[in-house]
Parts: structure tokens; C-alpha cells; sequence
């Protein structure tokens, strides 16, 4: 009887940890910011840099962007359909092409978390495939 009891509660014990882990320690933005790291590496690196700082004079830093900070939907739109003319980060003016690089909606929500959550940059609020696919030219 003893040991029905210990491999009943063994059993609890691992359904307990086995749903306790996928439940409740599964974080769908450090998900996103793992995946977003990826293709920020990939697409954006050689002209935001490592650093996410840029390139002085041409490409606008990212880190600690006021920009990314006070144009959530603007930044989205940029990374989405490409962006030119003028853009002010960081009370710095940029004038230069940013073509649209080919992303899904989800690759776009992904490393909007990434640059949103690196280099000073702080946000919560994650950004979804849904808010992305809603955006328009």
C-alpha cells in the first residue's frame, strides 16, 4: 500500500512539474526577443550595428531611441514597407533610404521586441503579429 502511494505522488509530482513549466514559465516576449535577436542579426546589423547605435550622420541609433520609444506604430511601418526622408532620433536629424526588407509580419513583431528591449530600451508591452498586420501603408 506504501508503494502505491509513493508512485501515486510521484506521478502528481511530475504532471505538477511537467504543467507548471510549460504553463506558467513559458514567456512569449522572451520568446519573441530570442527569435527577433536572430533576424536583427541577420537584416539589420550592418547598418544599426551590434551596438544598436548606428551610424553617425546616416543610419539612426537605436539604442536608447527616443524615436522607438515615441513612435511605436511609425518604427513598426518603417521596418514593414522600407522609410524615407527625414527622421529625428535622439534630437538628430537622418536623412537616408531604409528599403523594406522582405519580413513576415511575425519576423517584424519579433525584432521590434529585440530592438524595443535592447541597449536602454525598454518595453513591455509586446508587440504583436496581429498589431503588425494591421498596419497600412
Amino acid at each position: 500500500m506504501k508503494l502505491l502511494i509513493i508512485g501515486f505522488l510521484i506521478c502528481i509530482s511530475i504532471i505538477f512539474t511537467i504543467t507548471y513549466t510549460s504553463t506558467f514559465q513559458s514567456d512569449p516576449l522572451k520568446e519573441s526577443i530570442v527569435r527577433g535577436k536572430e533576424i536583427y542579426t541577420d537584416f539589420c546589423v550592418t547598418c544599426h550595428l551590434p551596438s544598436g547605435l548606428g551610424t553617425e550622420n546616416i543610419y539612426p541609433p537605436l539604442a536608447n531611441s527616443d524615436y522607438l520609444k515615441n513612435n511605436r506604430e511609425g518604427s513598426i511601418k518603417g521596418i514593414k514597407f522600407g522609410q524615407q526622408g527625414e527622421l529625428v532620433v535622439n534630437g538628430k536629424t537622418y536623412n537616408n533610404v531604409m528599403a523594406p526588407l522582405g519580413l513576415s509580419n511575425a519576423e517584424i513583431a519579433d525584432v521590434m521586441n529585440y530592438i524595443t528591449n535592447s541597449w536602454g530600451n525598454k518595453n513591455d508591452e509586446m508587440i504583436t503579429v496581429e498589431e503588425v498586420s494591421k498596419l497600412k501603408k
